[in-house]
């Protein structure tokens, strides 16, 4: 997770990467893509691309990224990037 930090820019700044190597965190959210096409190609256990916005432990704000014809929110993850989670961090202010 250091390397994809530092490789994105986000090295001490307010976002912060976790990873769940065991899969724990994932499948607690229901985030687990079970979908039958990336099972059958051996992607097993892989999160849903999701983005939250947290604030002092609470999750203000959550986004998934999946379709019924992309699974794993690949192809049109708009809604997990940056300017979609700024919307949902004002809009969470605001409200």
């Amino acid at each position: 997770m250091k390397a994809w930090e530092a490789d994105q820019g986000t090295d001490g700044s307010i976002v912060t990467m976790m990873g769940d190597p065991s899969g724990e965190f994932t499948k607690a959210l229901d985030l687990e893509m079970t979908a039958d096409g990336p099972r059958s190609v051996g992607i097993i256990g892989r999160c849903k691309r999701f983005a939250m916005v947290v604030d002092d432990n609470i999750v203000k704000a959550v986004a998934v990224a999946e379709s019924e014809l992309d699974p794993a929110g690949d192809d049109f993850p708009e809604k997990t990037l940056a300017p979609a989670l700024i919307e949902m961090a004002n809009a969470k202010v605001e409200s």
